[in-house]
């Protein structure tokens, strides 16, 4: 009896603990490819450089196919459990943030902290995986039929996870939606299969993002400038952070100056138990404001930036 009851509790304590685990969130968006060869595009100023990028919102508007491919995808996807963020949604949220927010300026290099449209999309939508979906309808005879490439990226890292491609059965009357859904049912096995994996990497070696450390150039101070009772050097300092509080120790200082601190592959883990005993999840945005609060105490203040959901850049010297 008493290891029956050990049992129960045990599978208990497992499937709350499971229950507490962030769920993967899924959105379905258009492909470059489907944008930009059909118009929907748009030109972006990445710091210098044009680049040509998907514009969701026209396409969403004046391609009706489309709606309905990617209401169908998602509603593919709904029915197997995955919840989801509507990409026209999304994007209206986007809009009222832009509203909201002000441009931010790098001392130490003196351009603009630009974050492309989509990365700002990503960020604002906070889904775990985009669902890449590309899809054209072509005619054989008097019949129709779809082909169509389907991605499955970490919205994080834009790393593919999960893949399938095909076409679907010739049909006289169906509508574009129906034939995608004829088309992708036999492949969402495996696809969905790739995305567990994925999910089960993060749980186990947490989740993968990027972290850059940059120093305001009015600040007097530098990464080489000594701090703390035992006077080692501000990038030391930073990077035994990383070091203690990346799951297993995992991550990439893949470059560094005086000035500059490039952290690459570093795992955060997914969930945290905070000051009061709660289980919360753990983003970009939370880990790092962990190391902004670290070095404040040290009497260094700093900014946060986020570039995507992804990628976050602390800036020491001044908030």
């Amino acid at each position: 009896m008493k290891r029956l009851l050990l049992t129960f509790s045990l599978l208990a304590f497992a499937v709350l603990a499971f229950g507490q685990a962030k769920k993967p969130i899924i959105m379905v968006v258009p492909s470059d490819q489907y944008c930009i060869s059909r118009g929907y595009k748009m030109e972006f100023n990445n710091q210098g450089l044009k680049q040509v990028l998907p514009d969701y919102k026209t396409a969403l508007q004046t391609d009706p196919d489309l709606r309905l491919v990617i209401t169908k995808m998602g509603q593919i996807m709904a029915d197997r459990g995955f919840p989801l963020k509507d990409l026209e949604q999304e994007l209206k949220n986007l809009e009222q943030e832009r509203a909201e927010s002000s441009m931010l300026t790098s001392s130490s290099s003196g351009s603009e902290m630009a974050e492309s449209p989509i990365d700002a999309l990503k960020r604002v939508a906070k889904a775990d995986i985009i669902m890449d979906l590309d899809f054209e309808v072509k005619r054989q005879g008097p019949q129709k039929y779809i082909v169509f490439n389907l991605k499955g990226l970490d919205a994080y890292t834009a790393k593919q996870v999960s893949g399938v491609a095909g076409a679907g059965s010739p049909s006289t009357s169906a509508s574009p939606e129906l034939l995608l859904e004829e088309a992708v049912l036999s492949h969402m096995d495996n696809f969905n299969a790739g995305l567990m994996r994925h999910f089960e990497d993060m749980f186990a070696k947490g989740r993968e993002v990027k972290v850059q450390i940059k120093v305001w150039a009015n600040w007097g101070e530098n990464l080489e400038s000594e701090f703390g009772s035992d006077g080692n050097e501000l990038s030391t300092i930073i990077e035994d952070w990383f070091a203690d509080n990346c799951v297993e120790g995992r991550f990439n200082l893949s470059d560094a100056t005086e000035n500059f601190m490039k952290f690459e592959q570093v795992r955060i883990p997914m969930m945290r138990t905070d000051e009061k005993g709660r289980q919360r999840a753990v983003d970009t945005r939370s880990f790092v404001s962990d190391l902004r609060k670290y070095l404040n105490g040290m009497g260094i203040p700093s900014k946060l930036y986020m570039r995507g959901l992804g990628e976050a850049w602390l800036i020491l010297g001044e908030k």
